[in-house]
């Protein structure tokens, strides 16, 4: 593969079971050595989109292509090449995490010695637990040992780091970072939108089975508008500041201005602003839970 090659490709994907449409014309592009956000609330096709591409569900139309291969016809092999830790991790209850984790290894063409043991300390796992002791969290660790220390150029998240304390997803944060510097991929779907935002290069946003919005953040934060809190020598009125152009939900609080303004516009608003003495400014770009709640406030699609 080229550096330009799309590790995954969907064109076109529609998958219906009875009469509810899970999936209605969905493209995804995921590039070599990206991690893609995949993003979407609950019934909004994600899930499906995941089994098509590891060969658990085969599509009503359209094209997938994973590692170049067709997910459907091609999954024995396509496994061997890739890892997949879902939100809710099952082991074999009689078998240690190590054993899991040698075993998972064997089936995707081998582990990383090295990185295993790295990636075991980090995460504080205890190898030689059986799986029927293990916590939630636990299984999640072991699934992301697997996976992470696997030689395997591709890796299929889905809520990986469900019932992880906050300090081994920050472990999780670094992995990721380690694993892009590799030059792997990684579609990373998760409901934890802080958590996309510090690891992903480019986002995904899916609503009833359709991508709405694919795109760097920066790409995306010019949908939505930027937040500006200024205290000014000479503040406007709530009139004139409303005429500003791109400016919008004005308000003035103890002599503060308080306003949005439209991306494209914010160098303008900061100049003007500039012209009344600035003592303090503050600019906020939208976060990511912001994009996705604007994106899903539209009307349906």
């Amino acid at each position: 593969m080229n550096a330009m090659t799309d590790v995954i490709s969907v064109t076109g994907l529609h998958k219906s079971f009875g009469r509810t449409v899970a999936l209605d014309g969905l493209d995804l592009a995921v590039r070599e050595g990206e991690v893609h956000g995949f993003l979407g609330p609950n019934g909004s096709g994600k899930s499906t989109t995941i089994r098509i591409l590891l060969g658990l569900l085969r599509a009503d139309a359209g094209t997938a292509s994973v590692l170049g291969r067709d997910p459907w016809r091609d999954a024995t092999e396509l496994h061997r090449s890739l890892a997949y830790v879902p939100g809710d991790v099952v082991l074999w209850p009689t078998l240690s995490g190590g054993e899991v984790i040698d075993l998972l290894g064997r089936l995707r063409g081998g582990i990383d010695e090295a990185r295993r043991r790295r990636l075991v300390a980090r995460f504080e796992l205890d190898e030689t637990k059986k799986g029927k002791a293990y916590s939630k969290g636990n299984r999640q660790k072991v699934a992301l040992v697997a996976a992470l220390a696997s030689n395997v150029p591709l890796l299929v998240l889905d809520e990986p780091t469900s019932g992880l304390d906050p300090l081994m997803e920050e472990v999780f944060q670094a992995e990721l970072a380690a694993l892009r510097a590799d030059g792997r991929t990684a579609l990373l779907s998760s409901h934890i939108l802080s958590e996309v935002e510090k690891a992903c290069d480019r986002v995904s946003i899916v609503r009833s089975g359709r991508i709405v919005d694919t795109g760097s953040l920066a790409d995306l934060r010019h949908l939505t508008r930027t937040r500006v809190h200024a205290a000014l020598r000479e503040p406007p009125t709530s009139a004139e500041a409303t005429a500003w152009p791109g400016v919008h939900d004005v308000r003035l609080v103890d002599g503060e201005l308080r306003c949005s303004v439209e991306a494209e516009h914010l160098g303008d608003l900061v100049a003007t602003l500039g012209h009344r003495g600035v003592e303090s400014l503050t600019c906020q770009p939208p976060t990511l839970e912001e994009l996705f709640l604007a994106r899903y406030q539209e009307q349906p699609v």
